[in-house]
């Protein structure tokens, strides 16, 4: 349920963010640096450019041939030169158009009272995603007993629900370069607002598992817009605070969704865990819908240029969306495979997927623990059990506000390499916070006799909301400065493992705990996130080794390169 795209503000400047490595032909590189001397003549700010910008531009939906400076910097006269080669071969001098300095319409420009609203309605509606997908988990029992099903059916409502979560954002997240991110917020939320209903007044297992699954794909859609929001409307130097507090929403709502459905659920029964969901989802709905503007620049400019040609007449206003060349169909085959090549090609985003995909598992795999350690063995209320899960809320909220520590200790490797740190310097956060997790469980396990007392396994899970934010972000961060020109598509890779893995865990929980044990089970979780703890060391050691060889990974030099071939 994390969110994907959320990296932690990096000064690095990028050798050639929107240019990856090309060989031109001499006219090419002629009209080239032709238009970089206009260019330079003409701009005036250059922001630095940083991990969010690069996953949340246009990468995957347009050419390698793109001016992608076009979204990321102002000019005096809002418009940058740029020379084309059409399909025919004719040479075509263009006027992409671009912000021009402190532009007002520009979201990073906008006062900090109206983004900080912005940031805390997709923040909140991060929270209740997250939250939809754990409340039902307190009240499990009821909907066996009302469709007189077995307790594995009962678990389809998660794993349908994290099953959407990995299907969705890999159309979303694309779909929202092309058309904008506030369209893609406003139609599917409303769908998932839509969908939740069945689920309060289902009157057979079919219909709720089924509507479940669709308020899954549709829900995942904000989840994996959220972080790009916040990389639109913030600076680079702005970010740390927004980043660090809405970090700890997607993570909050797993451990609140038990808490307030044990109370929910004992009192009203297993309905009204559905109807808190569609309450809270309307809610989210309006407040995106009705308050939140479009924030995504290269749907802005492509409006601004729009309205440019149809006020002047002249067709040489453009952004670089308008004069892409290829058919849809191309780039869509392109984001829907390449995440998959990457998955399987490359050892650095197979196995952090996988890590990530063992911490997704383990989170989930507690929804259904909790009960067990507590419910059945103490015999406590789903009202009490949910209680217990107020230390890993807690933990979470520690780490979130430990957070711009870490990204002070993060600019201070930036500055000891010269602004050009390696991808690795992303992986130390993890390399500490990754034996929490496994700390975590051990307590949890150990303590979770029936006889003992209640605090063992709820404080067990203290060490473990900790370590999440740190391991996530440090995971996301890696991925993106590794794999810079796809960081979107790795990412994809990392969420559509990540959830279909958390969506299998659930199925088999319970059937672990009671043929091993309540401290056998856990501690079998534990030592896998003991094992998994050695990826973020090896990949440290040996992580540029693995890069050199990549397909896919990025390198600085090999930019450079290329900006000397074209220039």
């Amino acid at each position: 349920m994390a969110t994907e795209g959320i990296v932690q503000p990096m000064t690095r400047d990028f050798a050639s963010p929107a240019n990856p490595t090309r060989t031109s032909s001499d006219s090419s590189a002629s009209d080239h640096t032709h238009v970089e001397h206009e260019k330079s003549q003409r701009l005036v700010r250059e922001p630095t450019h940083d991990g969010a910008e690069i996953v949340n531009l246009p990468i995957r939906t347009l050419s390698n041939e793109a001016n992608l400076e076009e979204y990321t910097q102002e000019t005096i006269d809002g418009q940058i030169s740029r020379i084309h080669t059409n399909k025919t071969g004719k040479i075509e001098r263009y006027e992409l158009v671009t912000w021009k300095v402190d532009d007002p319409e520009n979201p990073k420009n906008w006062s900090k009272a109206y983004k900080w609203w912005c940031t805390m309605c997709v923040a909140i509606t991060c929270f209740v995603v997250a939250f939809n997908s754990a409340v039902i988990t307190a009240d499990l029992e009821g909907v066996s007993e009302t469709f007189n099903v077995s307790e594995e059916v009962s678990l389809l409502t998660i794993s349908l629900f994290v099953i959407g979560f990995g299907v969705g954002p890999m159309a979303f997240a694309p779909f929202s370069e092309i058309w904008g991110r506030r369209p893609i917020y406003g139609v599917t939320l409303f769908f998932a607002v839509v969908f939740t209903i069945p689920g309060a007044v289902a009157q057979n297992i079919g219909t709720l598992l089924v509507t479940r699954f669709i308020a899954g794909v549709a829900f995942s859609a904000p989840m994996s817009l959220v972080g790009g929001t916040l990389a639109d409307l913030w600076k680079n130097e702005e970010r740390g605070v927004p980043m660090a507090a809405f970090s700890a929403a997607p993570f909050i709502g797993p451990g609140v969704g038990p808490l307030v459905g044990g109370f929910l659920g004992d009192a009203k029964g297993w309905r009204w865990l559905y109807w808190i969901q569609l309450i809270l989802s309307g809610v989210v709905w309006i407040l995106i819908t009705f308050t939140v503007p479009e924030t995504y620049t290269p749907t802005l400019l492509a409006k601004r240029a729009k309205k440019m040609r149809k006020e002047t007449g002249d067709e040489k206003y453009v952004t670089e969306q308008d004069i892409d060349t290829r058919p849809f169909s191309q780039r869509l085959t392109l984001f829907l495979v390449r995440p998959f090549q990457l998955l399987f090609r490359e050892l650095i985003v197979f196995f952090i997927s996988l890590y990530m995909s063992v911490l997704y598992g383990l989170l989930y795999m507690f929804f259904v623990a909790y009960p067990i350690v507590y419910q059945q063995g103490k015999g406590y209320s789903a009202s009490s059990t949910g209680l217990m899960f107020i230390p890993l809320i807690v933990g979470v909220l520690m780490s979130a506000a430990c957070a711009p520590f870490v990204n002070k200790h993060y600019i201070k490797l930036v500055n000891k390499h010269n602004g050009h740190p390696p991808a690795e310097a992303r992986l130390y956060p993890m390399m500490v916070s990754c034996w929490l997790i496994p700390i975590g469980l051990f307590i949890f396990a150990w303590t979770s006799y029936s006889d003992l007392h209640w605090a063992g396994p709820a404080f067990g899970g203290f060490p473990v909301g900790f370590g999440f934010i740190f391991l996530y972000n440090s995971a996301n961060n890696y991925l993106v400065d590794s794999y810079q020109h796809q960081a979107a598509s790795a990412l994809a890779a990392k969420t559509f493992l990540r959830s279909f893995w958390g969506a299998a865990v659930v199925l088999f929980t319970n059937q672990m705990y009671h043929r091993l044990g309540d401290q056998w089970a856990s501690s079998l979780l534990a030592f896998i996130g003991l094992a998994c703890c050695a990826i973020p060391f090896v990949f440290f050691f040996y992580g540029a080794r693995i890069r050199a060889h990549s397909h896919y990974a990025y390198s600085e030099d090999e930019e450079n390169k290329g900006e000397k071939q074209v220039a």
